[in-house]
């Protein structure tokens, strides 16, 4: 074979050799060779992996409410006068809760507190029907003279339990140093809750406040009680409430009277 055709031939086979080597890294067309693709594939995967926000367990709630007095164990916070008011709660799948509620308040007083913010939490379980709830409440009042000595602490414990027909519940909330630094103070409630027909619901309640220095809280141990009936309509939660005290009218004239209140709530 003579030079010049083998040098030739040596030069198509070079050729052809390194095509061929291109054409498999490459794959079809020039595409990105496939050990590529899935390093970057990976890559990418990581890369979203290392962004994405976590899913917070449980849910959060929130209502807002308006009603034509705010009692607080049947004594009025608000001079009788209208409130506002709302909560936002969150709920985890184990049973515990945090929460945070607000409401206008007037005592017609030099305080300067316009506004109450309890803060809450707490868990709460089912054992064969009957529901626990061991809790706590921290009630301040924002804007108050320190002096006065508003802003207390409450533990609470509740058992409840659903028949299908009505639910029954008692709760009781103990404070060592209770609102205005009356010392210590007991409340133990009885509640139920009957479902009636046609979507409404009645309520009702009986307590008693309990309280170490009645002088420094302005109101002797008193009960209180009260009967609900209760209506969803549409998202709305309507009510209407008769509430009542058994503290004497020369002692507390107006704000621990017997009332009728109206609310309307809705739950987001």
């Amino acid at each position: 074979m003579k030079l010049k055709n083998l040098l030739c031939l040596s030069a198509i086979i070079f050729l052809s050799t390194t095509s061929l080597a291109m054409a498999e890294g490459q794959g079809d067309e020039g595409e990105v060779p496939k050990a590529a693709k899935k390093s970057e594939k990976k890559k990418a995967v990581k890369e979203e992996e290392s962004f994405s926000i976590p899913e917070i367990p449980g849910k959060f709630s929130g209502t807002v409410s308006l009603t034509t007095d705010y009692r607080f164990r049947g004594v009025s916070q608000t001079d009788t006068n209208p409130a506002i008011q709302g909560s936002v709660d969150y709920t985890h799948d184990s049973g515990l809760y945090l929460g945070v509620w607000g409401s206008n308040v007037d005592f017609n007083d030099a305080s300067e507190s316009s506004m109450e913010a309890d803060y809450y939490g707490g868990i709460r379980k089912e054992f064969n029907g009957f529901k626990i709830d061991l809790g706590f409440i921290y009630y301040d009042y924002p804007g108050a003279d320190n002096t006065l000595h508003y802003d207390y602490f409450e533990p609470q414990v509740a058992l409840g339990y659903d028949f299908g027909w009505a639910s029954f519940a008692g709760s009781l909330n103990f404070s060592s140093d209770f609102f205005a630094d009356s010392g210590e103070a007991y409340y133990p409630k009885f509640s139920t809750v009957i479902p009636l027909r046609y979507g409404f619901t009645a309520d009702g309640y009986f307590a008693r406040q309990y309280v170490e220095e009645n002088a420094r809280f302005g109101l002797p141990d008193y009960n209180t009680w009260g009967l609900g009936l209760g209506y969803n309509y549409k998202g709305l939660d309507f009510k209407v409430q008769y509430v009542d005290t058994s503290v004497h009218k020369s002692v507390c004239p107006k704000n621990c009277d017997a009332a009728v209140l109206f609310s309307v709530s809705k739950t987001l």
